[in-house]
């Protein structure tokens, strides 16, 4: 009895997060009330707050349950402790492109998480927790590039902070326009090859070498030429 208990709680929440999914893309996040999704779930406000907190707390388990495949191998690969830390970089970034070009659902939650939704008000902590998240991936790849630099897999003198921060935006972009867009989303097995187009271009990068501040212009103001005394004349 305990057990269909338990397993009718998990339903309903499934049930719950689903009508989420639905309303929230299809009404955009700010103008959905937890009302609206009782409704949609066929349940009652008071079965949403048994199971979540409040609207934010809903949405963030709403993303969670398509993310958290994300903190499986290979997408949560740490690059910076693999021997060879550049082909953990291209694993981790083609795990992710993979898992959303081949789940439905993680691209409609990623297009409500992109597109449908502001973050403020009662959803700004949603925002805090995304960015923990981002900040925590940009983080792995950029010690990941730092090893792969040192064992000389990658350009000497390759800044890694910004070729970090451009693999992840590249990766953040991509799935932003395929979840508006599925028709411009590769197969799933051409994953690898997107990312490759980028490290490729990183790798036949020309050598960076800093160049040195210009000299700044002296003016100097020129003397003025000392006015000589009047000569006397003579009587």
């Amino acid at each position: 009895m305990a057990r269909r208990t338990k397993d009718e709680a998990v339903e309903t929440r499934n049930q719950i997060l689903d009508a989420a999914e639905r309303v929230f893309n299809k009404r955009g996040v700010s103008r959905t009330s937890l009302s609206d999704i009782a409704e949609a779930a066929s349940v009652t406000r008071g079965a949403i707050y048994w199971h979540f907190k409040d609207k934010a707390d809903l949405f963030c388990e709403m993303v969670a349950r398509v993310t958290m495949p994300m903190e499986d191998a290979p997408c949560q690969i740490n690059p910076a402790r693999e021997e060879d830390p550049l082909t953990s970089v291209r694993a981790m970034l083609t795990g992710i492109l993979q898992r959303t070009s081949g789940d439905l659902q993680a691209r409609r939650v990623f297009h409500i998480v992109f597109h449908k939704c502001e973050y403020v008000d009662e959803m700004e902590p949603v925002w805090k927790r995304f960015s923990e998240m981002q900040e925590g991936c940009l983080s792995r790849l950029e010690q990941g590039l730092a090893r792969a630099l040192k064992q000389g897999q990658l350009p000497a003198g390759l800044d890694v902070r910004r070729t970090a921060i451009g693999l992840h935006a590249m990766v953040d972009g991509l799935i932003s326009n395929w979840s508006i867009d599925p028709e411009t989303m590769p197969p799933e097995s051409d994953a690898g090859r997107v990312i490759d187009v980028f490290l490729d271009g990183i790798l036949h990068a020309p050598p960076q070498t800093v160049k040195p501040a210009p000299r700044r212009a002296t003016h100097k103001t020129p003397r003025k030429a000392a006015k000589s005394a009047p000569r006397r004349r003579r009587a």
